[in-house]
């Protein structure tokens, strides 16, 4: 919230340094992000009396000479403004003068006619948005007076982060009650009294809630024969600083106690309303309503409005409507104040997406008691700024008076909790200062009423954070509080987590940590069938967005956002990976069934050009190295990767599934082009793996074994076959495996060759083959009996033959 110090002068008495107030706010929770001097610039600007006016005499505009006396001479300025005349008290900056934004005023020469100096308009000065003539100046203001002083703009405007329980400081009077309570001084109420004329209200207009529940309290009030203008410069100024642009007096007056009291107000044409009178109801599926901004939107009965005698005219808390917005021809207004329902409001608001200064207190929790006091305070104001007559009463329609809480604290267990040695009567003093009403019982314990306005406040622990905000918390000792080493051990996910992280860091990936909140839309995109596990979703009953209505059941989309993220910065060569939940609706379940996912994905170049070697895209070995790296630092060196029916979202000519000991961990491949284009990363070959991670808990880390060296040499042989480009490695190596026996230590693949003088549906493997004993020295008959018998095997298994020389 942006609020101006002057304002807060208005209600508080402030006797230390603006830097110093900005440190105790912050200290207290309003943290002050930022502060902004406000009026220094306009030093040199002074008050200049016009003594005569006339045409400039070489121009076909609107151009005048004026005369004007600066209090140190009469000058002459070129100035076009619409409302100059003689007599007119001015703004006027002399030669040597910078305005805000940095003009420096300079003597010039204006279409043959010399200007010293320049007249100057309120949005000039940077005081408000106005544009529309001279800014006019008290007429009994000396010529030659500093503005700055005459006006009060020796100010600064604070820009205060309003926390979302404390919606009591989203007002100059909430803002002003923590200064007060913080430094001891008294804090003064605005002034509200006014003359009501003869006619009851009760006789022009009623109120009828039919939501008592969206609106426990709705008041009304009414100003008759009011005439519509601009508001006065001090009003139009402190809504300028305060980031609202001014309408109209009346308008203005609603946005004015708006951010003083904090208190929403509405202004309804009286005269449009139908029948005369307010009806709050719950919106009828499929309404339509066209709000001030000349939006039409869609209603259901998540929405309250604010209706008269046929037809909506506001959407409650939220936005008034244009069939009953005040306009130039406006006499007679009513003045709603209500209180509504946080709840209804947030849903309401998120549900149109429509964010106002209205909604965004309502969404908090405003006073509900304040409600009739923010009411007669702008019918004052609009009784003296729209002239007019304040109907006499008002209306409040109260069905449920609020009952505030009655919380037992005690000064002992405060103490205690905070590590403080505070009094009762001190604890009692920095309650009583926020506006709660103390009853001792007793040295210790107290009967504590919060005040309406603070609807954050509902049992002891609130009150022990107050005590230590106005204690302060930079008094509050440091104390570290006896702490056993747990006799349980972390649970098994948390460690393999770590470990996962290590693993995966250590190869060079970067961990990404995305929503567990997903679209429903992910599963078309990953073209998944309807019946398929990623479609079990659990929908959230309150998304944010729909783009975060369910819960997630694969880690894909969010790693495939974070690449999409990473693209647009020009990241394009990425290795990411995410370690997290997963949850799958259980059919009538209610909650649904969690389990830990491990995946990782892999684009761009796997090696980037230099001096001494050529660039390499990233292909379906460097990801399935990857894995296997990981699955190797787990234990897991025995896992295979066979071909079988993968998810839809991999190309299946580039897909595998990750097995160990005939169980699937998960899955490997290139993600198809549909499924990344789907994710708008077009042109970009992406390649994934996705394990699960309650299978991993089960099998990571297995028993290990010494082995102990060799005591023989070892035989190496190496073979070279010819086989079907449809045989696969893993078959070949597992023959050799089972017809070695154990004179058979190792066998790898090293070579692959295609083309040649080697068959188009042909390919040539190689193998280095170990042989040793652990008993004996091998003799070379009797590897080469072995080896021969392996080839064999081989040919009549697989139909490999050896490849010639």
């Amino acid at each position: 919230m942006r609020v101006s110090l002057n304002w807060l002068k208005d209600f508080v008495d402030l006797e230390m340094s603006v830097d110093d107030l900005g440190e105790v706010l912050t200290m207290a929770g309003l943290e002050v992000e930022s502060r902004e001097p406000l009026g220094g610039s306009l030093q040199d600007v002074v008050a200049g009396k016009i003594v005569s006016v006339r045409s400039h005499p070489s121009s076909e505009k609107a151009l005048f000479l004026c005369d004007v006396d600066s209090g140190h001479g009469i000058f002459q300025v070129v100035c076009g403004a619409p409302n100059v005349e003689v007599g007119m008290v001015a703004p006027i900056a002399l030669p040597g003068a910078t305005l805000p934004g940095g003009l420096k005023v300079k003597e010039s020469r204006i279409r043959g006619e010399m200007s010293v100096g320049m007249l100057l308009a309120e949005d000039e000065m940077g005081l408000t948005d106005d544009h529309m003539g001279l800014m006019v100046l008290p007429a009994d203001l000396a010529p030659g007076a500093s503005v700055v002083d005459a006006l009060c703009l020796d100010d600064s405007a604070f820009e205060i982060a309003i926390t979302p329980n404390r919606a009591d400081c989203a007002s100059v009077i909430g803002i002003a009650r923590e200064i007060a309570a913080l430094t001891g001084q008294s804090l003064r109420r605005p002034h509200i009294r006014f003359k009501e004329g003869d006619r009851p209200i009760n006789s022009l207009t009623s109120v009828t809630i039919n939501d008592p529940g969206g609106c426990p309290r709705y008041a009304a009030g009414m100003v008759l024969g009011v005439e519509l203008k601009p508001s006065p410069f001090w009003i139009r100024y402190r809504l300028f600083i305060s980031g609202i642009r001014a309408i109209s007096n009346v308008v203005d007056v609603t946005n004015y106690v708006l951010l003083e009291l904090g208190q929403p107000l509405h202004a309804f044409d009286y005269d449009r309303l139908v029948e005369n009178r307010i009806v709050v109801r719950r919106a009828k599926k499929g309404e339509s309503f066209t709000t001030l901004d000349g939006k039409t939107h869609s209603l259901n009965s998540e929405n309250l409005l604010i209706c008269d005698a046929q037809r909506a005219v506001a959407l409650a808390g939220i936005m008034g409507g244009l069939n009953s917005e005040i306009y130039q021809g406006s006499k007679n207004v009513l003045v709603e104040s209500a209180f509504f329902d946080p709840v209804t409001i947030r849903r309401g608001s998120k549900a149109l997406g429509i964010s106002t200064e209205a909604s965004y207190r309502f969404e908090r929790g405003i006073d509900i008691e304040g409600v009739v006091a923010a009411l007669k305070r702008s019918l004052m104001l609009m009784s003296d700024l729209a002239g007019g007559e304040v109907v006499n009463g008002i209306i409040d329609n109260y069905p449920s008076p609020h009952h505030r809480p009655l919380i037992e604290f005690s000064a002992d267990k405060t103490n205690r909790f905070l590590g403080t040695t505070l009094s009762g009567g001190t604890m009692a003093r920095y309650l009583s200062a926020l506006g709660m009403e103390v009853e001792r019982e007793d040295e210790n314990t107290f009967q504590v009423k919060p005040p309406a306005f603070r609807v954050d406040i509902t049992r002891d622990w609130d009150l022990m954070e107050e005590i230590a905000r106005l204690e302060g918390y930079q008094r509050i000792p440091v104390t570290f509080p006896p702490i056993r080493a747990s006799e349980e051990l972390d649970p098994p996910e948390i460690f393999l987590g770590d470990k996962v992280r290590a693993l995966m860091v250590e190869m060079g990936f970067a961990e990404v940590i995305s929503y567990s909140f997903i679209s429903p839309e992910c599963a078309d995109r990953l073209q998944t069938p309807k019946e398929s596990p990623v479609r079990s979703f659990v929908g959230l009953l309150n998304p944010l967005t729909v783009e975060q209505s369910v819960m997630r059941t694969t880690l894909i989309p969010g790693l495939m956002a974070a690449l999409g993220t990473n693209f647009a910065y020009g990241e394009k060569d990425l290795k990411c990976f995410e370690w997290g939940r997963l949850f799958l609706a259980q059919g009538g379940e209610q909650l649904p069934g969690e389990k830990y996912a491990f995946a990782a994905v892999m684009s761009g170049l796997a090696i980037r050009k230099t001096w001494h070697s050529e660039e390499r895209p990233v292909d379906f070995y460097d990801i399935k190295g990857a894995l296997e790296g990981f699955l190797d630092g787990l234990g897991l060196s025995s896992c295979a990767f066979k071909r079988g029916q993968t998810p839809p979202w991999y190309r299946p000519q580039a897909a595998a599934l990750v097995t160990l000991k005939g169980i699937v961990l998960g899955t490997v491949g290139e993600l198809a082009k549909e499924v990344v284009k789907s994710f708008d990363l077009d042109e970009t070959r992406v390649f994934a793996f996705e394990l699960d991670g309650s299978l991993l808990l089960d099998h990571a880390f297995p028993e290990t074994f010494f082995k102990p060296l060799a005591k023989f040499p070892a035989a190496i042989r190496d073979v070279s076959l010819v086989v079907g480009k449809d045989v696969e490695c893993d078959g070949i190596q597992k023959i050799i495996e089972r017809e070695g026996g154990e004179l058979l230590e190792s066998v790898s693949l090293f070579d692959l060759y295609e083309g040649g003088k080697i068959g188009p549906a042909e390919k040539a493997l190689a193998f280095r083959i170990c042989y040793r004993s652990k008993e004996t020295t091998l003799e070379g008959r009797d590897i080469n009996v072995l080896h021969e018998r392996i080839i064999g095997k081989l040919g009549k298994e697989t139909g490999a033959r050896l490849r010639e020389s």
